[in-house]
């Protein structure tokens, strides 16, 4: 098989290349490195410095050698998390519905079928934050391609995502990087809010399983949510961790609890994670 994984040197992208690659599959990535880290880009994947956003890169037949032979789209490139969103509104649009609109077009033209990285985030509305209306935005433009131009397109919604890879500084950290760093360090947790914010916290592993299989399996035209079906309040997360912990205003614009509910993910793609987030911080934290 041969794939094109937008984003493939961030958080998600990264372990799906390494496991696309680990089958033995040829693997083609698109991305700016913005968000992403030419350290976590796997030696067998061929890199193309692309910012899916600017309409050029698609302009003229550009794309014609790269993505000749392509079997398969996953669309993971976004910038993502909601407390940056605020701060530059349009360029999140422009990349995570602007960016898909060129990667659709990109897929209507040469037929190929695409995986779309969608949002937990959806769960507090979608008007709350500008990521997770261009999140949707995202959604709403893979649902017209398939329904106009017949496109096989497979939403799966990542939930609370964590494991190798997650960033480590910058405004894209997640809480769980953000409390590891802290606790290596030796500082206080920082926790937003009451702490009481409950979150579905899934492994990537479990995350590009399901991916994987929607390849596989041949399962195109659902929307898969993809979580364990069980959530830790951030407090329940810092206990585990030890420790000081400061209390700091809440986040606007997010959701208040995520709780995944994965059947159809689980019946389809015979899917179930595996991965414990108590058991992954434990081993981590006892190194």
């Amino acid at each position: 098989m041969r794939a094109l994984v937008t984003g493939g040197a961030g958080f998600v992208g990264a372990n799906l290349v390494n496991r696309l690659v680990d089958e033995g599959h040829e693997v083609i990535i698109f991305d700016n490195l913005s968000t992403g880290s030419q350290y976590n880009i796997n030696k067998l994947a061929k890199l193309f410095l692309v910012d899916i956003s600017h309409n050029e890169y698609f302009k003229d037949n550009k794309m014609d050698d790269i993505v000749n032979g392509v079997d398969v789209i996953f669309h993971m490139a976004a910038l993502p998390r909601i407390k940056p969103s605020f701060e530059n509104p349009k360029e999140v649009s422009d990349v995570n519905a602007g960016g898909t609109q060129n990667i659709l077009e990109l897929a209507r033209k040469y037929e190929i079928p695409v995986v779309y990285a969608g949002s937990s985030s959806f769960w507090g509305g979608v008007y709350k934050n500008p990521y997770t209306f261009s999140k949707w935005q995202g959604e709403e433009l893979c649902k017209m391609y398939e329904q106009i131009y017949g496109l096989s397109i497979t939403i799966c919604r990542f939930y609370n995502v964590y494991g190798d890879y997650m960033p480590t500084e910058g405004s894209y950290r997640t809480a769980l990087s953000i409390f590891l760093e802290q606790h290596r360090s030796g500082e206080p947790l920082t926790i937003t809010g009451d702490g009481e914010q409950r979150r579905d916290f899934t492994h990537v592993d479990d995350i590009v399983d399901a991916m994987m299989k929607v390849v596989q399996l041949n399962k195109w035209g659902s929307v898969y949510e993809l979580g364990r079906g069980m959530n830790h309040s951030i407090n329940e997360v810092a206990d585990i961790f030890g420790g000081e912990r400061v209390y700091i205003d809440e986040i606007p614009g997010e959701t208040r609890n995520t709780l995944c509910k994965s059947e159809l993910a689980r019946k389809k793609l015979k899917w179930k994670p595996k991965n414990n987030l108590k058991e992954w911080l434990k081993e981590i934290l006892w190194k």
